[in-house]
């Protein structure tokens, strides 16, 4: 009976117990799409390309560089906690500084606030064209240039903050949904 009504219907398959069989051998097979990664995975992955990226960096000796991956990188990370509820609010900042600003504002007691106020000093010396002078250019006459050592501190410490934060956005999120 079941065969007879997937047949009225033009369904090309055919019950023959225990298989689902397809009714003719030229019958068309449904292929699976996979699924394009989720903005999650897509969000590792730049994470993971831009880190490898600021490494190869580094080893070729392009310190100034391998630093503007990494900053760029802190800056995408910020943007992840917009839309964050907290105690005192929703995170609504676009840029890096609001987020950061907002963020602090946050009654926070623990190693969040430090750690902000270490990431702003640290991105206001590096955005600043005689300080590190790498997001908004090098001052030519009394910029500091960057060497191969203070580029791998820098790298490191920026991947420093961005374990923090990654940790801190979810522990964030967490206790919003709790």
């Amino acid at each position: 009976m079941i065969n007879e009504i997937l047949g009225k219907h033009g369904i090309g398959y055919v019950i023959k117990p225990p298989r689902l069989e397809p009714r003719e051998e030229t019958a068309p097979v449904v292929s699976v799409v996979t699924p394009p990664p989720s903005l999650a995975e897509r969000a590792v992955e730049i994470l993971e390309e831009s880190l490898a990226r600021s490494e190869q960096l580094l080893v070729q000796h392009r310190g100034r560089e391998a630093v503007q991956e990494s900053l760029w990188l802190l800056e995408r990370v910020a943007t992840a906690f917009r839309g964050v509820e907290t105690a005192t609010g929703t995170v609504e900042g676009k840029y890096f500084n609001q987020i950061v600003r907002e963020l602090r504002d946050i009654d926070l007691r623990g190693a969040l606030k430090r750690v902000l106020d270490w990431i702003s000093g640290l991105h206001g010396y590096l955005s600043f064209p005689t300080g590190g002078g790498v997001r908004h250019g090098l001052d030519l006459n009394e910029g500091i240039k960057i060497d191969d050592n203070e580029a791998r501190l820098l790298c490191n410490l920026i991947r420093s903050y961005l374990s923090f934060l990654l940790v801190e956005h979810q522990r964030l999120a967490r206790s919003r949904r709790v």
